[in-house]
């Protein structure tokens, strides 16, 4: 519920497959079956017969096939699943997880940039500072929101909400969701990579609990840049990874259709870089992917993001940052092994 005076500013929209259904190709065994149910049911609803034992038949082996297919998933698949168009962005899951958010705007210096949204919020009864990137869902909003890919002035109006987060004593939640950071002509004279920089500085710094949450793509420095967090969450089928994968394939193969084969060797599934040390916890989506229930989703992610802030909330600012640095300069480690 909003307080008085207090306003949610932009899009604010829900998903699910009932309004964007983009099947990926291991999914449409799923489709077939759903589709035999519904068509059951109309059958029922028209004809007064019960069916209710074939549905539930169908029904028990819809979940089945579901999660027997979602067991076997290829790192190119989780790609493909954390890219999906109804998979819930920043704005859904503040508007499912937290209360009374007013979005902030503009870096003070240059402009706005609708690719970062952030502002304040209430979780659990606790003032926060949310900030995310976003996405659009159609033509007009993917091209105002530069499809999630921040510009310089995006990550200066991160840091600007990160030092007012400080200045009020509110613990900040970011949302991680990006292919990459803009790499425009116009971005590169603004002054990208100083930008990402101060960003990583600036979180690594902050005298507040920060807690990470890996909604969906996680790319190269565009995701680093606001993901320098005590605790670091990832959501069952969100990928993170130094360079997408099509790029990834460019360079080293010359040839972006090799990109399932450079998503193997990135190791950027959650499941991968739960065991390099990279997260600090996975959190289940529910069965089919969050595009499927992003309301369940929602819910497993404000559980565990609370979660991880009362662990935070005993420390003292010291021992945050002292944490913080140990946790991301044990990041990397390897042994060489005499051959």
């Amino acid at each position: 519920m909003l307080h008085a005076g207090v306003f949610r500013i932009g899009p604010m929209r829900s998903v699910g497959v009932a309004t964007i259904r983009n099947l990926l190709d291991f999914e449409k065994p799923l489709h077939e079956l759903e589709e035999q149910v519904q068509e059951l049911k109309r059958f029922t609803a028209a004809q007064g017969i019960d069916r209710s034992q074939e549905i539930a038949a169908l029904e028990s082996q819809l979940r089945a096939v579901t999660k027997r297919i979602y067991s076997q998933l290829a790192p190119w698949d989780k790609v493909q699943l954390a890219r999906h168009p109804a998979r819930p962005y920043t704005l859904d899951f503040i508007r499912m997880i937290f209360d009374d958010f007013l979005e902030l705007h503009g870096d003070r210096t240059y402009g706005d940039d609708p690719a970062i949204v952030g502002g304040l919020a209430v979780l659990n009864g606790e003032p926060v500072m949310v900030i995310g990137h976003q996405k659009g869902r159609d033509i007009k909003e993917r091209s105002l929101r530069n499809f999630g890919s921040a510009r310089p002035e995006g990550y200066r109006k991160a840091v600007r909400l990160l030092k007012l987060a400080q200045k009020t004593g509110r613990p900040v939640v970011s949302f991680v969701d990006t292919p990459a950071a803009d790499c425009s002509v116009g971005a590169e004279e603004r002054g990208i990579s100083e930008a990402i920089a101060r960003s990583m500085m600036e979180m690594s710094g902050i005298r507040v609990p920060v807690v990470v949450a890996i909604t969906g793509e996680g790319g190269s420095g565009g995701a680093i840049a606001t993901a320098v967090g005590d605790r670091i969450l990832m959501l069952e089928h969100a990928i993170y990874s130094v360079i997408p994968p099509e790029g990834c394939a460019a360079i080293l193969w010359r040839d972006p259709s090799k990109a399932p084969q450079a998503a193997a060797a990135l190791k950027l599934t959650a499941k991968d870089v739960h065991r390099l040390g990279i997260v600090d916890r996975v959190i289940p989506e529910p069965l089919g992917g969050a595009h499927r229930d992003a309301s369940g989703a929602a819910q497993l992610l404000k559980q565990a993001i609370v979660e991880s802030m009362d662990e935070l909330r005993g420390l003292s600012p010291n021992e945050l940052l002292e944490r913080r640095y140990k946790k991301f300069r044990n990041m990397g480690r390897y042994l060489e092994m005499a051959g």
